[in-house]
């Protein structure tokens, strides 16, 4: 079987049978690009996108995945021309994408997340997973007992707040003020989470800057146990670098320099409203969530 998810920045792929993986693939689409002010996909963005769905579905065909389950998040709910993206998707792997709640979309990466898990956590659990549109927010123990889906993602608010390079103090406080609005609305309380878990690009990223490696490596940063001190001082690190600076971080994706501060912001702000020490990180995701659901 083949899943994929479609987000704000990346779409990822993941075909096999679960718990074996046969394939996982992602591309930097940048498809929610500029859509926070003009409300629509741009013609260049879903170019881009359908030129890797293109590709997934070369590699779909050489599997010979008998069902294929498309998830759409945030900019894909948020654009006034979703249904040319929907035409482009049906048009190149015969399937219907689904544009998944935000409530779904914190179920099935919360799943993903606690399936991966290697040691029972303590209880209850907060998976926080930063996109590049939304940040969702999910609390529960076996299954998700409450969740949020906020419309502060890393591209979302890099282009809202952070526009110089590097960002004035003034732009980082204006994001930081965007952020802490967005949370004091939460009907999630984050506060009593016993495990924090980071999935997704971001947490991935400040995972592995935290680790200080010298490449990125999956293998090292999945269920990396991160101090919540450190992902604060690497936090304000990225915030005082220019992209350049960023592009010569060995274990950053060039495809998230410009957007990393913001995103390292946002998992900085909601850490400091738990009594968390330390974070989980996994790899699994969203991704892995959706593969599950098909079985």
């Amino acid at each position: 079987m083949a899943a994929i998810d479609c987000g704000t920045n990346t779409i990822k792929l993941l075909i096999g049978d679960l718990p074996d993986v046969a394939v996982r693939e992602m591309r930097m689409v940048r498809l929610g690009a500029g859509v926070d002010a003009t409300g629509r996909l741009s013609e260049e963005a879903l170019a881009r996108t359908f030129a890797a769905i293109d590709e997934y579905a070369a590699l779909i065909a050489v599997h010979g995945c008998a069902e294929i389950r498309f998830c759409a998040t945030s900019a894909s709910r948020d654009a006034s021309n979703a249904a040319d993206f929907v035409a482009g998707v049906r048009e190149r792997l015969g399937v219907e994408p689904e544009v998944v709640s935000g409530e779904e979309e914190a179920a099935l990466a919360f799943d993903g997340a606690l399936r991966n898990l290697r040691h029972a956590p303590e209880l209850p659990v907060l998976v926080v997973d930063i996109g590049g549109g939304s940040t969702e927010l999910v609390l529960g123990s076996t299954r998700p007992d409450s969740s949020d889906s906020l419309d502060i993602g890393s591209v979302r608010l890099h282009e809202r707040h952070l526009l110089s390079d590097p960002p004035t103090a003034e732009e980082i406080a204006a994001c930081a003020a965007d952020i802490d609005g967005s949370l004091d609305r939460l009907t999630v309380p984050i506060d009593a989470a016993a495990t924090v878990v980071g999935v997704a690009g971001t947490a991935t990223s400040i995972g592995a800057g935290v680790l200080d490696l010298p490449a990125y490596d999956r293998s090292l940063v999945d269920q990396a146990v991160l101090p919540v001190a450190e992902v604060h001082r690497l936090a304000e690190r990225l915030l005082a670098m220019s992209v350049a600076e960023r592009l010569e971080l060995p274990w950053l994706h060039p495809g998230r320099a410009d957007v990393i501060g913001a995103g390292a912001l946002i998992l900085s702000r909601v850490l400091r409203r738990t009594s968390a020490e330390t974070m989980v990180v996994s790899e699994a995701d969203i991704l892995d969530g959706i593969a599950w659901s098909m079985r």
